[in-house]
């Protein structure tokens, strides 16, 4: 090689490694981050693996997506448990799936609840659990014959329109809204969800060469509006009084949507993106400005699944637009895995797609987080990018800050009345609080009773669920996790994720506790 070409080939292999270290120094690693994985279940995309899998694999399954994630740091699963007109749940309103029991309207055997039981295992694992529901969509194809007796489309016809191969429920008739409502309202009333969820199907996305035949509806009820005005009005109206249901039931659970990735397009509306894409407002009817404007909503989680510079639509221009166009609610941004390695944009063969889209997301205050579909392109493939998200971006566990609407000051501290250690266990028994339901306790490591940083997310030894008895909450944690730290600081998270001021122990001297002066920044 001759030298000057050698010299050129040494300066580029130090600029190179450089940047690399000087990405590695400036890795940001939030301490209050929501990370979520969309578990999706319509035609068993994700989970349960196939419609005739025995309730045993089916359960170890699910565990094996949770143990995955959490082993990455996630902290929050998206579970779709109403895709079409169906449940995985007992309902008054809608038959056993078919993608959970093989055969629509035939539970589970042996029997089991499989969303009290899902939700049970996340929260052990301290996911926040989010009921995902498809409202509107009746059916996935047109073959009658698949779907129970009991399924709407049998019960009330009436209530249906016919479009690009699919049934959907008319979103413009009152009856329908007041059925879909009460099918949300049963499961927040019913199951122990942090959150609902609801996905971009709204009116549904344009079939070419077909209409959407709402005619009847719109003579009937259009009020004068135009065709589209009148149908944004019919999803948002829908959307106001979902917000109120949930919110009369049990004000801590939250409610998020997670609408397509453009809003308008600008060649359109100034205050749109540069983008030329489908867009929420023209094409779906669904204006998420106006519900993040109303407080109906209390986290909006755009799906951009485009990627950084995609020429149409670019992931970084999208995570600014919605940064400055979001308000009283928390930002997430929605992330493409299923696009890796399998899409006509080249970008997404590169391994770090997605990690400088975390990284580019987390340069904006606004956001709080990221969620990705689905959760199976990171189960036993794409490794490289496994390692790379394990190593970097989600090196450290991060706990979901409360949502603006829910935030507010925890006032009990934790009260410890005995803590014991041996040889495998740490255990603790602390006081209930009088003023707090709380879902989970966070345990953080340190060197000194004094100098236990809660806002550092490499001292979180674990996030454990809570359970109660006789005015008392016992847990015990690993003596391998906690025999490295000389102090630990435990605190409450209430059923609103806002957390508590900590309460320290001097793990070196049994049973001496410290109360710090200074509040947890981070509420």
């Amino acid at each position: 090689m001759h030298k000057n070409q050698q010299l050129l080939f040494s300066i580029i292999f130090i600029l190179f490694f450089g940047l690399i270290s000087n990405a590695q120094e400036k890795t940001i690693y939030p301490k209050n981050e929501f990370r979520g994985v969309w578990i999706a279940t319509v035609v068993n995309i994700d989970w349960p693996k196939t419609a005739s899998d025995g309730v045993e694999k089916e359960k170890a399954d699910y565990i094996e997506i949770l143990e995955a994630y959490k082993k990455l740091n996630y902290n929050a699963v998206i579970v779709q448990v109403r895709s079409v007109g169906d449940a995985f749940y007992p309902s008054e309103f809608a038959p056993w799936s078919r993608f959970l029991t093989g055969k629509e309207g035939v539970a589970p055997n042996p029997y089991y609840d499989a969303l009290a039981w899902m939700i049970d295992e996340a929260h052990k694992r301290g996911f926040e659990f989010h009921a995902w529901l498809n409202p509107y969509r009746a059916t996935f194809d047109l073959n009658k014959n698949l779907l129970s007796p009991n399924h709407d489309i049998f019960k009330h016809p009436e209530w249906m329109i016919e479009y690009g191969g699919k049934y959907y429920y008319d979103p413009a008739l009152p009856e329908v809204q007041e059925h879909l409502t009460k099918v949300v309202k049963e499961v927040v009333d019913k199951y122990d969800i942090d959150a609902i969820h609801f996905d971009d199907y709204f009116y549904p996305y344009t079939v070419p060469g077909k209409v959407f035949n709402d005619t009847a509806s719109f003579k009937k009820y259009g009020s004068g509006l135009t065709l589209a005005d009148w149908r944004r009005a019919n999803v948002s109206n829908f959307v106001h009084t979902i917000s109120t249901t949930i919110k009369e039931s049990k004000p801590w659970v939250q409610f998020g949507i997670s609408p397509f990735g453009v809003w308008r397009n600008k060649s359109v509306d100034p205050k749109g993106s540069e983008t030329q894409s489908t867009a929420n407002y023209d094409d779906l009817y669904a204006d998420p400005v106006l519900w993040m404007d109303q407080k109906w909503i209390d986290y909006i989680l755009p799906q951009l699944y485009w990627s950084m510079n995609n020429p149409r639509a670019s992931y970084s221009k999208l995570v600014k637009w919605w940064s400055e166009n979001s308000n009283n609610t928390a930002l997430y941004i929605g992330h493409a895995s299923y696009k890796i390695r399998g899409d006509s944009d080249k970008s997404w063969n590169f391994a770090n797609e997605i990690p400088t889209q975390i990284d580019y997301a987390r340069s904006f205050k606004k956001v709080g987080g990221s969620a990705y579909f689905s959760s199976k392109w990171f189960m036993n493939k794409n490794f490289d990018i496994v390692r790379l998200l394990e190593e970097n971006q989600y090196k450290y566990p991060a706990l979901p800050a409360a949502v603006p609407n829910l935030k507010h000051i925890i006032i009990d501290t934790p009260v410890i009345n005995e803590f014991e250690k041996d040889s495998t266990k740490y255990s603790f028994n602390i006081k209930s609080p009088l003023n707090t339901k709380v879902r989970y306790m966070v345990i953080y490591g340190g060197e000194h009773i004094s100098k236990v940083d809660i806002n550092d997310p490499s001292k979180i030894i674990d996030k454990v669920t809570v359970y109660q008895f006789d005015g008392t909450i016992t847990f015990s944690i690993p003596a391998e996790k906690m025999n490295q730290y000389k102090a630990c600081a435990v605190t409450f998270i209430d059923y609103f994720a806002n957390e508590s001021t900590p309460t320290a122990i001097d793990l070196k001297k049994n049973f001496k506790t410290y109360s710090p002066a200074q509040p947890n920044e981070n509420r």
